[in-house]
């Protein structure tokens, strides 16, 4: 949402025009306010399209006509016309997330949600139907989910059986993956193809995946037309509901209300929309909304000041996408720095011996193995939410399912070498051949901002900033808000810093500590690049190794030591110990987890208290052996850590509960010169040479 501009109405019949809520290849969609306070979105061509006698008389009689929709379903058409030469169309103003953004934000609805989602769109699409229209875009960006259910918007595009789509040229005039093969083909439209669509919202919303994907828009309307939906992440209840909306012929689909009967929503289904995150998301619409179309007390301003304008926007962001059709003329996606809610990720079940999931004594066996998922060179495997990131085999980067390990999407002109990182879980950040930082959507690959930054390696990333080794050595800091460079610094350690990819990084409270290859431990400032404190010498076999929490950042190599990241004081040091033959004891990497700080020492995994350095009466602690590179994890109630020789290995799993289980040994570990393991979500990645596995956790 934006403040107006010069050229922008201030008032369509009577609507005062407040903000503009988006803007397209069509025209505008403006928030308005009528003489009694009630909010509109009011959409308006543009002026060159206005100009089209033919258009805008079409533009306001089939506005008319949409207006004698008025089910419950439906968001109302309040009025149309044309003023100054330029038509408009006022339509309802609804409050709440569209199917699309809640899917993104909470992932897929439980089944009753999409019965009774499908029970109010298929008497929407019986009113629309009634009214001798069809939609033609119901998609889940079309319907907005209000506190009273969910609400059928836009209808920029509805036409008569027999009448042309409203669109301009060149534009595609149904949303892929969600037009029926009719529609798509270019053959004569009815109301089957609106119940098509509805078998593809479905699936959306009860799996979160397309039911037809592609790598572009031709491969996926190909699929419409000649494959099968993708129905396999739809619980299986309800794939006689969704299943038969999805035929080819239009003559076997059903008819709404059959769709209505057949949905058979339990009591109380409809009460996700009053309660939990969606409810949520409802009420912070609503409250942003109040802000900005009325003052203190509660009344519907006469006019509205820049500076309450502003407030009111700045506030009330969050009903962009709640303007009753606002979709129809906002290109979603074509901002590079719009980017969608993070997706919920998907955790997976701890397993119980008591349930039946395992037997105790034994170990469980893996969720999922992919063998050839990953290149020779990647990185470490980077869980992002439903996806984890890795190199792959046939060059560039690939984002495979943490629930199934199938293959989301991928980006063959990333370097994985060059390493990418997550961007608050919403973004992957990588690097291209030409050295320009490029970003995805995490959850679909989609790209979006680029910096032409010279990126040799990425070390880290904030909330405002990506921070990266350039092809000359220095450090770079790339503004997430703009793709802007902030500033470019050495790091007074040199050639020590390196361009390889096993340049590290860490940020956190202002923040960047940076570990170069001699041994040193560096912190910048992250508002300008200077130096701020450093730490020589803190390896004597290469790089350290970092953690952080909060302030707290434990780093290893001839000590584990704790320091304040602010200003590099000690917090606490095992100081340089040697073993009982005499040698140096060297620490390994090291993981924090709530109030312990986890790291092996030679070849025994330790736990110390994080705040003072404190071992703890740990169980296990001096009774197993690990490799001294190997990353520790904890996930679920259980400690991880990798055993090898030179032959194999395996991962062992040991209980941190009071419950003291048995431990897990996975003889997995066949390259053991070459794995990793990192965990999320109730699932633990293992990166074994080019083969990739989940694996479950108690």
């Amino acid at each position: 949402m934006k403040p107006l501009e010069s050229g922008d109405p201030i008032r369509l019949g009577p609507y005062r025009i407040l903000a503009v809520l988006g803007e397209g290849g069509m025209g505008k969609v403006y928030v308005g306010q009528d003489g009694e306070g009630h909010p509109a979105a009011v959409k308006v061509l543009h002026p060159h399209l206005a100009h089209d006698q033919n258009l805008t008389q079409r533009f306001v009689r089939e506005a008319r006509m949409a207006g004698a929709v008025t089910g419950p379903s439906v968001a109302r058409v309040l009025d149309a016309r044309t003023e100054g030469g330029r038509p408009w169309i006022a339509t309802e103003f609804l409050t709440g997330p569209t199917l699309a953004d809640a899917v993104r934000a909470h992932g897929p609805l439980g089944e009753p949600a999409v019965r009774a989602l499908a029970a109010a769109l298929a008497h929407a699409l019986r009113d629309i139907h009634a009214a001798g229209l069809v939609h033609r875009d119901l998609k889940p960006a079309n319907i907005v989910l209000t506190a009273t259910g969910p609400r059928v918007i836009d209808f920029g595009i509805a036409r008569p059986e027999h009448g042309l789509t409203l669109t301009a040229t060149g534009q595609v005039p149904v949303t892929p993956g969600y037009g029926a093969p009719e529609q798509v083909l270019g053959q004569r439209v009815g109301p089957p193809a609106d119940v098509f669509s509805l078998g593809a919202v479905l699936v959306y919303a009860a799996s979160g995946q397309h039911a037809y994907e592609g790598t572009h828009v031709a491969a996926v309307q190909y699929e419409v037309v000649h494959g099968e939906p993708r129905l396999d992440r739809v619980p299986p209840g309800l794939r006689p509901l969704i299943g038969p909306c999805l035929a080819k012929d239009p003559a076997s689909r059903p008819l709404p209300e059959q769709i209505a009967t057949s949905s058979a929503p339990p009591r109380g289904a409809g009460r996700v929309w009053k309660n939990g995150p969606i409810a949520q998301d409802i009420t912070t619409r609503e409250a942003g909304l109040h802000r900005l179309t009325t003052v203190p007390g509660g009344v519907a301003p006469r006019s509205v000041s820049r500076r309450r304008l502003l407030t009111g926007l700045a506030a009330g962001g969050a009903v962009l996408v709640a303007g009753g059709g606002a979709a129809w003329w906002i290109r979603r996606g074509s901002d590079p720095f719009d980017i969608p809610p993070a997706v919920r990720t998907p955790a997976a079940r701890v397993l119980d011996p008591k349930k039946g999931d395992y037997i105790l004594g034994e170990t469980a066996k893996a969720l999922w193995n992919v063998p050839s998922a990953v290149s020779e060179k990647t990185p470490a495997p980077l869980p992002v939410r439903d996806v984890v990131i890795v190199g792959a085999p046939e060059g560039g980067i690939a984002a495979r399912s943490v629930v199934d390990g199938t293959l989301r999407w991928s980006a063959p002109e990333a370097v994985a070498a060059n390493r990418y990182l997550s961007l608050s879980d919403r973004l992957v950040a990588a690097t291209d051949r030409n050295g320009t930082l490029t970003t995805y959507v995490a959850s679909t690959g989609e790209p979006k901002w680029t910096s032409r930054a010279e990126a040799a390696s990425l070390l880290a990333a904030d909330d405002e900033s990506v921070y990266l080794i350039t092809t000359d050595g220095r450090v770079r800091c790339v503004r997430r808000s703009d793709a802007k460079i902030r500033w470019t610094v050495g790091v007074g350690v040199g050639a020590a810093l390196g361009t390889e990819a096993a340049s590290r990084g860490l940020a956190g409270e202002g923040r960047l500590v940076v570990t170069a290859s001699d041994g040193a431990v560096v912190a910048l400032d992250t508002a300008d690049g200077r130096t701020v404190w450093e730490r020589r010498e803190q390896s004597d076999d290469g790089r350290a190794k970092a953690a952080l929490s909060g302030r707290s950042l434990c780093v290893t190599g001839k000590s584990l030591t704790a320091v304040d990241v602010v200003d590099g004081g000690e917090l606490w040091s095992t100081g340089n110990t040697k073993a009982p033959d005499g040698g140096a004891v060297s620490w390994g990497p090291a993981t924090i987890h709530g109030d312990h700080v986890y790291a092996t020492a030679r070849t025994f995994p330790r736990r110390l208290d994080l705040r003072s350095g404190r071992g703890t009466d740990w169980t296990y602690e001096g009774l197993f052996e690990c490799d001294a590179p190997s990353p520790l994890v904890v996930q679920g109630n259980g400690f991880w850590s990798v055993t090898v020789n030179r032959t194999d290995g395996g991962i062992n799993v040991i209980d941190l509960s009071p419950e003291n289980r048995p431990p897990w040994m996975f003889p997995v570990i066949k390259n053991p010169d070459r794995y990793w393991i990192t965990g999320d979500a109730n699932r633990v990645f293992l990166l074994d040479g080019t083969s990739l596995g989940a694996l479950p956790v108690f």
